[in-house]
């Protein structure tokens, strides 16, 4: 068989990549529609990712956030989006490159995407770094109607595989 010199490991997995961003572009400025929610997963010790020493311990290699209700202030770069969310009623902002995604799921249309994380056994080349303007939003962001604060947040980080049908 010859080589792949076209790189189409790399070439999909940016097309991929591209799909989750247009998805939160469109819940950044629209809201997120009828019963859509995002169940979106990420490598906690990635370059890039900026979230809490006290996430970071509970969750160091892995966590699952999910984008629904509960949920505020989502910025949507070329390179990664940020986003507060509030984990036991302590409101936290995290900020996740592209390049640590693992997962992407949503469970109102059952479709999921996963990602090859950077530095693993397909060597998927990505930029080992985010770029200092990666939550330039690529649209305007709005804010949710929920602050931080209010009494409903609860971030829930749960695993993809409960969502999974092989299982």
């Amino acid at each position: 068989m010859a080589e792949d010199q076209m790189r189409y490991d790399v070439l999909t997995q940016k097309a991929l990549l591209a799909v989750v961003r247009d998805a939160l572009v469109i819940a950044a400025t629209e809201g997120l529609p009828g019963e859509h929610h995002f169940y979106v997963s990420f490598k906690t010790e990635a370059p890039g990712v900026d979230i809490s020493d006290r996430l970071k311990s509970q969750y160091p290699e892995e966590m699952t956030i999910v984008l629904q209700h509960q949920f505020w202030d989502l910025k949507v770069g070329d390179d990664g989006f940020s986003v507060g969310l509030s984990f036991d009623k302590t409101p936290e902002r995290l900020v996740v490159p592209y390049s640590a995604l693992v997962g992407f799921f949503d469970p109102s249309v059952q479709f999921g995407l996963q990602f090859v994380p950077e530095g693993d056994a397909a060597e998927i080349e990505t930029a080992t770094e985010a770029p200092a303007d990666i939550f330039e939003p690529a649209t305007p962001a709005l804010t949710s109607t929920s602050e931080p604060g209010d009494e409903d947040h609860s971030g829930e980080v749960v695993s993809l595989d409960a969502f999974r049908k092989d299982r």
